[in-house]
C-alpha cells in the first residue's frame, strides 16, 4: 500500500506506473509545530494523520494561513519545480503530530507527462488550491478584521471539536497575517462582550452565535 492508492489518479495508471509510485513513496513524521517543508521541491505529500498548516509570508516576514491540509488530503504546492507560472512561496508546518506519505517530485513529474489521468488530477488540484489562496486574499482585503478573528476561532472550534480553544495570541495573529497585539486587543473587546473567556494559553468559546454573526459581516 502507497497512501495513494485512493488519490483519483492511481487506478488509471498502469500496473508498471503503480509499481513506480509504490517502490518510490517514502513515510516521514513531524512532530507538532516541525516544519515539512520551506520552498524546496520535495514532492507530492499526502497526509496519513493529522494536520499541516500551509502559509506564505507577508513583506513584512509575518505569517499568513492559505490553508490547512487533513487526513488523507494532498499538497500539490510542495512540487512546486515540476508546476509553471508558481512565484510565490508557501511554506507547510505540522500543526500536530503528523505523518506524511512523500511522492518524490521527480517521480510525480515523469507520471504526469506519461500519464492523461495525473495531468489532469494536477490541473483540478491546483485549481482548488488556487480558489483556497483567492478566498484569503479576498478575506484580507475586503473583511473587518474583528469578521477575520471571528471566522478563524469557529474554525479553531471545528477542527479540535471543543469550545476550549489550545492556542495562543500569537498563533492567531500568524493565522491572520497581523501582530499579536492587534489579536489580543480583539480578543479582549470579545470577552467584555461577553463573547469569549480568556486565559493564559487558552480561549473558550462563550458566545457561539454572537460569533457567527460577526463573521458573516
Amino acid at each position: 500500500m502507497t497512501g495513494f492508492e485512493d488519490a483519483a489518479f492511481f487506478s488509471k495508471l498502469t500496473s508498471q506506473q503503480q509499481e513506480q509510485v509504490r517502490s518510490a513513496v517514502r513515510i516521514h513524521s513531524f512532530s507538532a509545530g516541525k516544519e515539512v517543508y520551506r520552498g524546496d521541491c520535495a514532492g507530492l505529500i499526502l497526509v496519513k494523520k493529522g494536520r499541516l498548516r500551509v502559509f506564505t509570508l507577508s513583506k513584512e516576514g509575518r505569517e499568513i494561513t492559505l490553508y490547512r491540509l487533513m487526513q488523507g488530503d494532498i499538497c500539490l504546492l510542495s512540487a512546486s519545480c515540476m508546476l509553471t507560472g508558481i512565484s510565490f512561496d508557501v511554506f507547510i508546518r505540522a500543526e500536530t503530530d503528523t505523518e506524511i506519505i512523500l511522492l518524490p517530485s521527480e517521480v510525480y513529474k515523469s507520471l504526469s507527462q506519461s500519464s492523461i489521468a495525473v495531468a489532469s488530477f494536477t490541473s483540478v488540484l491546483m485549481g482548488k488550491r488556487f480558489s483556497s489562496v483567492m478566498w484569503v486574499l479576498d478575506e484580507v482585503l475586503n473583511k473587518k478584521f474583528d469578521a477575520r478573528l471571528a471566522s478563524l476561532l469557529l474554525e479553531e472550534a471545528e477542527y479540535s471539536g471543543n469550545k476550549l480553544l489550545k492556542i495562543t495570541h500569537e498563533q492567531l495573529a500568524s493565522h491572520l497575517g497581523t501582530v499579536r497585539e492587534a489579536v489580543s486587543r480583539m480578543l479582549k473587546y470579545f470577552e467584555e462582550e461577553g463573547i469569549v473567556s480568556l486565559s493564559r494559553g487558552t480561549v473558550e468559546l462563550t458566545d457561539l452565535d454572537a460569533l457567527r454573526s460577526l463573521a458573516d459581516e
